[in-house]
């Protein structure tokens, strides 16, 4: 698989320095990622309209998914992602899909966070835009979570990815608690449902342990992930799976770190690595998944995380000013 930037070699930003002010982030998660043609189509697609610059492209074969980061204006964000997400219907046939990582859509799961002066009202908005927009366009059925859902138990999306496409197919039919906010009482038949939402920074972050042993990562996951039902709490703004990694005989702690200052990305591989040693596993490494904020970074990443291959186009503002070939704080 390619690198991130291999996608990005031929994008030619039209944002001008005016429209840094005026911008809104998009993280779609698509269920693919192993395919380079069907990945690059999908950029291919999101960049093909104006006021739209795609910063990072992150694929894996094993979760066969690819994590797709661009930013564009609060009235070009909506557009960018419905083009993404009609590529990936056209593309993307979920009931041939496998890998490790939940999903119910061809188009999993497609965010908007605030970024330089726009709102989370503002993602709010665009949200429920582009819910609607993608059922009337595509037929698709559509789930809103975060800070865009309009039903309680609807705000973490794993409540509504529980089970997955294969479940959901069923249950969607008959079950009101899970029919979508917009779209018909049935699963596109080859894309599934797509969830759309608003929230603030979300950091995706793996850690991968030396061992075969799924159920080593599913319990330090289990131990680590914030929790409000049991004794054990956890950790604050912390969400986490365990997952076999089949193509290199390893298995991994995902996490999202959905608040990062309430626990640093440090915290959580300190964590990791604590919960492992007790186990007799030892960590390998681990990999930032997408782009992160420059505040969220500790010094000496590379040691203190043993991140694979970081650099500082990892960092979400430097890649945007590097992308804009100027920074942020001009």
């Amino acid at each position: 698989m390619a690198s991130p930037n291999h996608y990005l070699k031929n994008t030619i930003p039209y944002c001008r320095r005016g429209y840094v002010k005026n911008l809104i982030e998009c993280v779609p998660n698509f269920s693919e990622g192993c395919s380079r043609p069907v990945i690059e189509a999908i950029v291919g697609a999101i960049l093909s309209g104006p006021e739209v610059m795609v910063l990072n492209v992150h694929s894996d074969p094993d979760h066969n998914r690819s994590v797709v980061t661009f930013v564009a204006t609060k009235d070009q964000v909506g557009l960018a992602a419905l083009r993404g997400i009609g590529c990936a219907i056209k593309l993307i046939n979920l009931q041939k899909h496998s890998g490790c990582h939940p999903r119910i859509g061809s188009a999993d799961v497609v965010p908007f966070i605030p970024f330089n002066g726009t709102s989370l009202c503002d993602c709010i908005e665009i949200a429920q835009k582009v819910g609607d927009d993608a059922f009337r366009e595509y037929g698709l059925p559509i789930y809103l979570y975060g800070a865009a859902s309009r039903k309680k138990d609807r705000f973490k999306l794993e409540n509504i990815r529980r089970g997955q496409f294969e479940l959901l197919r069923e249950k969607i039919k008959t079950d009101p608690t899970q029919f979508p906010d917009f779209g018909l009482k049935q699963l596109h038949p080859t894309a599934g449902a797509t969830l759309v939402g608003a929230r603030n920074f979300l950091i995706a972050f793996n850690v991968n342990l030396e061992t075969q042993d799924v159920r080593i990562a599913r319990q330090i996951a289990k131990n680590i992930r914030e929790n409000n039902h049991e004794k054990h709490a956890g950790l604050p703004g912390i969400k986490a799976i365990g997952v076999k990694l089949g193509s290199k005989n390893l298995v991994q702690v995902s996490v999202n770190i959905t608040d990062y200052k309430k626990t640093s990305i440090e915290k959580v591989f300190q964590s990791i690595k604590q919960e492992s040693l007790r186990k007799g596993v030892k960590v390998r490494n681990s990999e930032i998944v997408g782009l992160i904020p420059k505040e969220a970074i500790p010094r000496d990443a590379s040691k203190k995380l043993l991140i694979n291959n970081f650099d500082e186009s990892l960092v979400l503002e430097n890649r945007l000013g590097e992308k804009l070939n100027f920074s942020l704080s001009s």
